[in-house]
């Protein structure tokens, strides 16, 4: 191989373009927040997906082996499917509970 000369880092040398700060020029400095508020707003935006109102909880939970391989069969989506699942369930219960109550309210009147 070729002995090659290799040259220093660009990065290691000093530029005329940009001089070192001087302790005058840091006596003159200000706060980027005050010099530039725009880019400061901006770098504090939240990034990513925005929050939800109700965002939701990640959970451990133990299903037979036939849950969820009946699920999985059904293609993607199978934890949303078992999501949507248990929410009817809830709101059923729910509402046959209320609708129980209401009967044995009713049922009290009769006397």
């Amino acid at each position: 191989m070729a002995n090659r000369k290799t040259k220093a880092a660009a990065y290691g040398r000093p530029d005329a373009d940009i001089p070192e700060m001087t302790a005058a020029d840091f006596r003159k400095a200000r706060p980027v927040k005050d010099v530039l508020p725009g880019l400061v707003a901006a770098a504090k935006r939240a990034r990513g997906r925005p929050r939800i109102e109700n965002p939701k909880q990640h959970v451990s939970l133990r299903l037979d082996a036939t849950v969820i391989a009946g699920f999985k069969a059904q293609g993607p989506g199978w934890q949303s499917r078992i999501n949507e699942t248990l929410t009817r369930a809830l709101a059923r219960k729910s509402k046959a509970k209320s609708l129980r109550g209401r009967r044995e309210r009713d049922d009290s009147l009769d006397c």
